[in-house]
């Protein structure tokens, strides 16, 4: 379960970096619970097949993150924002924040 919340938190970070198959094959495994057995009937290729671009997306998304922080620097900006009373500073967090998703989308 931790596993899963985190990739799933990376993959929302660096999506958009992976190819669609890779994208493909990491939301039928991490997001619809699909095994690499089924997965691989889905998509007409082996289960190691699978195994092996699941296992190099979550490779590539660990290495996104050490270089470029951005799930970091999100977790911390969310955190500072919680603790923030005044509406102005929270406000213009927020925005610095929708600024990061529509980056990422």
């Amino acid at each position: 379960m931790e596993e899963t919340l985190y990739y799933s938190a990376l993959y929302d970070c660096y999506q958009l970096l992976l190819t669609e198959k890779q994208q493909s094959y990491f939301e039928e495994y991490y997001f619809y619970n699909l095994s690499f057995g089924e997965i691989g009937e889905n998509e007409k290729i082996s289960r190691n097949a699978v195994c092996k671009q699941v296992k190099d997306v979550c490779k590539k998304l660990e290495e996104y993150e050490s270089k470029l922080h951005l799930c970091e620097f999100k977790k911390k900006l969310n955190n500072l924002m919680d603790k923030i009373e005044d509406k102005t500073i929270k406000e213009k967090l927020e925005e610095l924040e929708g600024v990061l998703e529509n980056d990422n989308q």
